[in-house]
């Protein structure tokens, strides 16, 4: 049901569409006064000459030579400039590039009887060429190409450039855009990663972590990131190198783009890595990540909210530390976020983090229900199912139960409009969860505020029983507690809203009362019933009295009818001019509907068609043969429809037909949001509501009374 955040592996670079970025320490585009600028809006065969200049110029310049330093320097900025714009960068490759900035990422070598002394734009050229070759590698079809041409041992070798004790600002950028391109040739790239490790990139990286450049140190972090994504051995040996110790201290640094690199290879480490996780959380990084949750970083906020319900993992022990340690309060903070993806971790978070007894109560009294139930009208689905995952644990502890009816959750989960199924699955098991926890004291709890809260805490009480209450309770809480007066004020309401509510829970209440059916049996009659059968109808065989029908006989038997309704009985029986008749007139009956009377007399049973049904009711009604009469009312309640609802309820209310008229009310019920919008039938609505008020005060009793008599 849990659906866990996809971690991402992150990049040095920024995303570049529609951007430039900005070159530093001096690797601007206008490099010096007499430098042409270069404009990558220029014609196509205008940058193909300066590509190939430039890359002519790398080719012949690999020297100590001053001029051929400054040529070497100003052709990797060229280059770099151009490669920003990711257009430009296929054209870049087939111009040969790659192998003329591979020659640069070294330093040239010493001709005999040089000045060694003399080392012109040292560091300068390197930081150009990886600086180029990292804006080249961001299309991952030439990450492999600038590997297989020989990158990374280079510039693994650049980020040993501290080594000899030199430090400078040079030195610094060469370091730092050396950790970039491996950044950018890992980036999703398995293969690339390990070949990271092979070629000896993690150690020095990991030193790196404490350079004193907080540049660097971001740069080194963020390969380490990218290097430890999804990658065990990497994740291994940047372990085994003592990272952790020097990350955990960058969480509490000043710098939000250090503790944002920091947090994010914590994260990557831990990511699918049970055994790592705990050295981390031994190592003491619980507290500095808990404390990123009020950085003002957002991105660090998110990293350290995706972080913490990793290590809320199901077979974790930290849940409750992390509560008590102050994680809820920033994560119910960041719920209320304009960011999305800051919205979607915490809610991931705190969904962890309720699974968990201890927690549940806490995160709810602390104010996560609401934003939370605020969160399910959301139009991403992951966000939507984090927050329905984080509610369904909420729902476990029984102290929430009242929380989530007050602010009107149950409403907010049974209305949403949920994006995918694992949502929708994961809602109805929180519905099922609160259902069962409606007893004993949680029930005297929602009775006792339906009693003494303001009239809309009252209502949204008396809606969420209707839906989650067992048949056992529903008279306590509907008749002696008063709900079903606050169901139907919301039927009468002038509020559509109010209105479609309580029309939904009184259906729903409706079909969870066990006593409850379109059709109840017919009451039984008084004399014993005595079935001829089917052979005796309309037969002359023993037959004493015959009816005239539309001018035909039908020959019947007084003993039959006598037991069959008091009509009849009386018109035998009584003082009537019939008791003596031989043949009787029956006027305004179809023979069809009199010879199916008569069948249903003679034999108990008989199959009545939606045409002759109101024909036949009507006939029912007048020789007061209630079981006939609840069938025909049994099959014209099949032919309801939103056109006829008002004619069919004429039709019960002239016939005292209670079982059509039951159905009626389920049908008006059920269908209260069409009925609704059509012309007219809202005067049949609030017409019905003394109907409905009796039916339910009948029905409810009824199913108390039938399950205290199942109990006995």
């Amino acid at each position: 049901m849990e659906q866990q955040p996809e971690r991402r592996e992150g990049r040095s670079f920024p995303e570049r569409k529609g951007q430039k970025r900005k070159l530093e320490e001096g690797t601007a585009a206008a490099a010096s006064s007499e430098d042409r600028e270069i404009s990558t809006t220029d014609d196509g065969d205008a940058i193909l000459n300066e590509i190939a200049a430039q890359v002519s110029v790398l080719n012949s310049a690999f020297s100590w030579q001053e001029s051929d330093r400054a040529a070497a320097k100003r052709a990797t900025q060229v280059l770099s400039e151009l490669a920003k714009n990711e257009d430009l960068v296929n054209v870049i490759v087939d111009g040969g590039a790659v192998p003329a900035l591979m020659t640069h990422l070294q330093a040239p070598p010493y001709i005999d009887g040089g000045d060694v002394a003399q080392k012109p734009f040292e560091h300068e050229v390197e930081k150009g060429s990886a600086f180029a070759l990292g804006l080249l590698a961001i299309k991952p079809e030439y990450q492999k190409l600038i590997v297989d041409k020989g990158a990374l041992p280079h510039l693994v070798n650049l980020l040993k450039r501290s080594k000899d004790g030199s430090t400078s600002r040079a030195v610094n950028s060469v370091i730092r855009r050396a950790a970039d391109a491996i950044t950018n040739l890992a980036h999703e790239n398995s293969s690339i990663k390990t070949r990271v490790r092979l070629e000896g990139g993690i150690p020095p990286l990991v030193d790196l972590l404490e350079f004193s450049d907080s540049k660097v140190q971001r740069a080194a972090a963020g390969a380490l990131r990218t290097l430890a994504f999804k990658n065990d051995d990497n994740k291994n040996q940047i372990v085994e190198c003592n990272a952790l110790p020097t990350l955990i201290l960058m969480l509490g640094s000043e710098d939000a783009a250090i503790h944002y690199e920091a947090v994010g290879v914590i994260g990557n480490l831990v990511h699918s890595s049970p055994n790592i996780k705990k050295e981390v959380l031994s190592a003491g990084a619980l507290q500095p990540v808990i404390g990123l949750l009020s950085s003002c970083c957002p991105e660090s906020q998110r990293e350290a909210a995706l972080l913490l319900g990793q290590f809320a993992s199901t077979d974790s022990d930290c849940k409750v530390h992390i509560v008590q340690r102050g994680a809820v309060r920033p994560l119910i903070e960041m719920l209320q976020s304009p960011d999305v993806q800051l919205k979607e971790m915490s809610a991931f978070a705190l969904g962890r983090l309720a699974q968990d007894s201890h927690n549940q109560a806490g995160i709810a009294h602390s104010g996560g229900l609401g934003p939370l139930l605020k969160l399910l009208d959301s139009r991403n689905g992951s966000l939507q199912h984090n927050a329905a995952f984080a509610l369904y644990g909420l729902a476990d502890n029984e102290d929430n139960v009242s929380d989530f009816i007050r602010v009107g959750g149950i409403q907010k989960l049974q209305d949403g409009e949920f994006i995918v199924q694992a949502t929708k699955d994961c809602v109805s098991k929180t519905l099922k969860r609160l259902e069962e926890k409606i007893h004993g004291r949680v029930l005297r709890h929602l009775l006792y505020l339906m009693r003494i809260s303001e009239k809309s805490i009252q209502r949204r009480v008396a809606l969420a029983l209707a839906h989650l209450c067992s048949p056992e309770d529903q008279r306590t809480i509907f008749i002696d507690e008063n709900g079903l007066e606050l169901l139907l004020g919301l039927l009468g309401s002038t509020n559509t809203k109010q209105q479609l509510d309580g029309a939904a829970a009184l259906y729903k209440l409706a079909n969870k009362s066990m006593a409850l059916s379109p059709v109840d049996a017919a009451p039984p009659s008084p004399t014993q019933r005595v079935y001829l059968g089917e052979q005796y109808v309309n037969s002359a065989t023993l037959s004493d009295v015959t009816f005239l029908v539309e001018g035909r006989r039908f020959y019947a038997h007084r003993i039959c009818l006598l037991a069959s309704s008091d009509a009849f009985r009386a018109m035998f029986d009584g003082g009537y001019r019939e008791k003596d008749a031989r043949d009787i007139e029956i006027p305004n009956i179809k023979w069809e509907v009199f010879e199916l009377m008569m069948r249903f007399i003679y034999t108990g049973s008989v199959d009545i068609t939606i045409e002759i049904s109101q024909d036949l009711l009507r006939a029912a009604d007048q020789y007061l043969l209630e079981g006939l009469k609840r069938l025909c009312e049994y099959t014209i309640a099949q032919d309801i429809t939103l056109e006829n609802i008002g004619g069919m309820y004429d039709l019960s209310e002239a016939f005292h037909a209670m079982s059509l008229r039951q159905a009626c009310i389920l049908f008006i019920l059920e269908h209260f949001d069409k009925l609704n919008s059509m012309h007219g039938q809202n005067q049949l609505v609030q017409r019905t509501i003394p109907e409905i008020r009796e039916y339910f005060c009948r029905a409810l009793t009824k199913s108390t009374t039938n399950l205290q008599g199942l109990r006995l």
